[in-house]
């Protein structure tokens, strides 16, 4: 049998979109997929693995495939070292170009040994649209406790619902300093700029349109934003769910400088659906085909 081995990492929006490609990626060539749910997270103790909370037929890679401990990790580096000699690969990891920026590849056709391990962030409709009616399926929230939740779901459904997500502490989640903390209350007040154009955008295109507001940190949006137009969503439990959840309900979408918006925003099921991207001075992936075609620009507005 036929294994490939994906390494999921970071937040959820990042989780989907490596999860999304490896399942693609796994189809198409006939490979079992597995997931390896520990060892990014061994570094990354501000992020969890979520997938669990979808429709995903999880399957946990062998622990003898784990890179979770010291001797592990040296010889899975080793082993992704020289597999650049190697004719039939068993590293998959995405190609990044001198400037740090990434675009769609076909990866389907390179020769690969019966034993893969994929790394890299694939933030990209392309890779998996070719089984995309699976991955929307997959990508639905299992469990929902409708008692946590801060709004009706009812009442996002029955009103032209708009869904706006405020990215925060972009820069110092992971590294607090003066700089990154500037760094991040700039990246917040370009978005609150971005915002106010386009709900002008969507109020001339949409009948009495209803904003709702979603942020890892919804603290101090209330000094940026109207309360009178602004609903600002307030989860105290299993928030990026709960928030997911009904951030996917809404009808349209102001969509948020991160992938966790992208795909609440791609998932949204109103055919009439608009979303606008952020501008490219709130960039938020490397990927040069992050967003789909039917996204409207931000400079139309």
């Amino acid at each position: 049998m036929k294994k490939s081995i994906v390494r999921i990492s970071e937040g959820l929006g990042n989780q989907l979109f490596m999860y999304a490609h490896a399942y693609s990626f796994s189809k198409t060539l006939g490979y079992d997929l597995f997931i390896d749910n520990i060892s990014a997270y061994k570094k990354i103790n501000i992020r969890s693995f979520l997938l669990d909370n979808f429709n995903i037929p999880i399957k946990i890679a062998n622990p003898i495939h784990i890179p979770d401990n010291f001797t592990k990790y040296i010889s899975y580096k080793i082993n992704k070292k020289i597999d650049f000699f190697r004719i039939n690969k068993n590293f998959l990891v995405e190609k990044k170009f001198s400037n740090k920026l990434t675009k769609y590849e076909d990866y389907t056709k390179i020769k690969y040994s019966d034993n893969i391990f994929i790394e890299g962030y694939f933030e990209s409709e392309k890779y998996f649209v070719n089984h995309k009616k699976d991955i929307i399926d997959q990508f639905q929230i299992k469990n929902i406790d409708k008692k946590t939740l801060f709004v009706d779901p009812s009442i996002i459904l029955k009103e032209n619902s708009v869904s706006i997500v405020i990215r925060q502490h972009r820069f110092d989640e992971k590294v607090s300093n003066v700089n990154n903390v500037e760094k991040s209350n700039q990246f917040v007040k370009k978005t609150i700029d971005y915002i106010l154009k386009a709900t002008e955008l969507i109020k001339s295109k949409v009948q009495d349109p209803k904003f709702y507001v979603f942020s890892n940190d919804t603290t101090d949006l209330s000094n940026y934003l109207d309360d009178k137009t602004y609903k600002i969503i307030y989860h105290s439990t299993n928030k990026p769910i709960n928030d997911f959840y009904l951030s996917s309900l809404c009808k349209h979408f102001i969509v948020g400088p991160s992938t966790f918006h992208w795909w609440s925003a791609y998932l949204g099921t109103n055919k009439d659906k608009l979303c606008i991207r952020p501008p490219s001075n709130i960039s938020f992936s490397s990927n040069n085909d992050i967003y789909p075609n039917d996204w409207l620009d931000v400079k139309s507005i």
